[in-house]
């Protein structure tokens, strides 16, 4: 049962659409991992809101601080600080290399982007911003001039200096070894002798994700980091890390480029930084900040530094200290893996299992030989999963089947993992058996 036709009628006077369809359910209030219609239906929400709920929804320890901060001290005239903002800045400080030791309080993970972009280009005296051809760092001006995945078309030119790699994408990528293994490190080399041959000798940063979510949960693979560092290096580049998805325990470490053991020059937090409240953060090195404020750095925002943002972030990090949710993610997501491998070995549609921890996917295919897209399929099992009581996220771009993204809460029970994914096992068996492939 769904929402009444009234309600949907008031949507389609009123609100804009802004992306794809809207889920066909008005929700009412979300608990824990689960978000409940109006018919008071339960949804298990298996992409923790949009990709931030870490803690799940309603989590005690935010509410009590929410409730607080907007008692005493939620909003300031953005030239005033506050405890929160110093303290916070702080405590990311402490959880990061020494080199990151700057931070910057924001709202969006878009705003964060923008306001590092800017950093970068006042920083080197560079234009040039590099980033992969299946990025999202966002719909502002800079953000959205580095994003490749969707949402180019139809707004005339883009900021001026955007410059694009190949995603290093293991299951579609054409560069190969002789065995038939992704030859990413020719494919890194081909990307940049593309890009010294758009560039203007105007090269600011390249803003890369650790794992690209909204280009299909791609990996990238391991060394791919370190020697993009150093291609950055050899050309002055700064390198800028989005973490908006990967960031604080969703990959089972606390940043995903702790896995490779290399620090970019700026780091960008937002979603998970607040587990679904807008909150995001820069963070830089102290030479990089004096460079940016001695050369006259303006990010002046209605709501730079406010210290409820601040307060809920640091509450954010205590509870996955205290509960100790970066290992459970890693525990939790090696349990998802092992189930979806197993869905792989055993359905001819399960092209490829991707990700780390908490973030990972299934990309579909008609069959495996031809690893040719299902797009129809993707939609099919999304539709079923609903109906069934699971909500599901399925990336669709061209020339790449459905890829369901799979990032429930770090506090999800072994229980609820469980059954999400039987549903989804369910409804993939009842597709592929009505025969829904392509």
């Amino acid at each position: 049962m769904t929402a009444t036709p009234e309600i949907w009628s008031r949507i389609d006077r009123h609100v804009i659409r802004y992306g794809t369809s809207f889920t066909p359910r008005v929700i009412e209030r979300a608990a824990g991992s689960y978000v409940f219609d109006d018919t008071g239906r339960a949804i298990l929400d298996f992409t923790s809101g949009q990709m931030s709920a870490i803690l799940g929804h309603g989590h005690p320890d935010i509410v009590r601080t929410v409730s607080e901060s907007v008692a005493s001290l939620a909003h300031l005239y953005s030239g005033m600080l506050s405890r929160p903002v110093v303290d916070l800045a702080e405590r990311l400080a402490s959880t990061l290399p020494v080199s990151l030791s700057t931070s910057m309080l924001l709202t969006t993970g878009a705003e964060a982007n923008e306001a590092a972009i800017k950093m970068a280009k006042l920083a080197t005296s560079g234009h040039e911003i590099v980033s992969f051809d299946r990025s999202w760092h966002g719909m502002t001006s800079g953000a959205s001039a580095a994003t490749y995945s969707a949402g180019r078309r139809g707004y005339g030119p883009s900021a001026p200096g955007s410059l694009v790699l190949p995603t290093p994408h293991a299951y579609r990528s054409p560069f190969r070894h002789a065995d038939g293994s992704h030859d990413w490190e020719t494919e890194l080399d081909f990307g940049f002798d593309l890009v010294d041959r758009q560039s203007t000798g105007n090269l600011a940063a390249c803003l890369v994700e650790p794992i690209l979510s909204s280009g299909g949960i791609i990996e990238l693979p391991a060394g791919y980091l370190r020697r993009l560092r150093h291609k950055c290096d050899e050309r002055d580049m700064l390198l800028i890390l989005d973490e908006a998805q990967t960031g604080i325990g969703r990959t089972g470490t606390m940043y995903a480029f702790q896995r490779d053991g290399v620090a970019p020059d700026i780091l960008t937090l937002s979603k998970t930084l607040g587990a679904g409240l807008p909150v995001a953060a820069v963070v830089t090195s102290k030479w990089i900040e004096e460079v940016c404020h001695d050369r006259g750095f303006l990010f002046f925002t209605t709501h730079v530094s406010d210290p409820l943002a601040a307060s809920v972030a640091l509450t954010v990090l205590d509870v996955v200290d205290r509960d100790g949710l970066v290992s459970r993610a890693s525990e939790l997501g090696t349990r998802l893996r092992e189930r979806l491998l197993d869905l792989q070995d055993r359905f001819e549609v399960v092209g490829d299992v991707r990700g780390r921890g908490l973030l990972q996917g299934i990309e579909l295919v008609q069959d495996k030989a031809t690893r040719a897209p299902a797009d129809g399929l993707g939609q099919a099992i999304t539709a079923d999963c609903l109906e069934r009581g699971l909500h599901l996220n399925i990336v669709q771009l061209p020339g790449m089947g459905g890829i369901f993204r799979i990032a429930p809460p770090l506090t999800i029970s072994d229980h609820d993992l469980d059954t999400g994914l039987d549903i989804l096992e369910t409804s993939l068996r009842e597709a592929v058996a009505a025969g829904v492939t392509a």
